[in-house]
């Protein structure tokens, strides 16, 4: 349950870095609010993981779903550049994520 309580902090870190960007600075109500809400929730889940998963491991995990889920977010959503050199770091981003995920104890 603590990894899949760590993934859903993980896409929660990806909603509010998305929401950043729509918050427009903080100067949008709705979206500031629930982009404060989402780095609210997952940072408590965070935590909650890392009763049970090892600290170093369980904020690279969370870091690297953020990082690669934004990243994903970016060229989906706001046309960022697709070209296959940023792909394949996503790629290696992800792979990092899943081998600490195997390699965790």
């Amino acid at each position: 349950m603590p990894w899949v309580i760590l993934f859903v902090a993980g896409l929660l870190e990806c909603a509010w870095a998305v929401g950043l960007k729509y918050a427009e600075g903080f100067t949008r109500p709705l979206p500031s609010v629930l982009t404060v809400l989402a780095m609210a929730a997952s940072f408590w889940l965070l935590s909650i993981a890392m009763k049970t998963v090892p600290v170093g491991t369980a904020y690279a995990v969370w870091t690297g779903i953020g990082a690669a889920g934004v990243a994903v977010a970016g060229v989906v959503l706001f046309g960022e550049p697709r070209e296959a050199a940023r792909l394949f770091c996503i790629f290696l981003i992800i792979a990092g994520v899943a081998g600490l995920r195997i390699l965790a104890k």
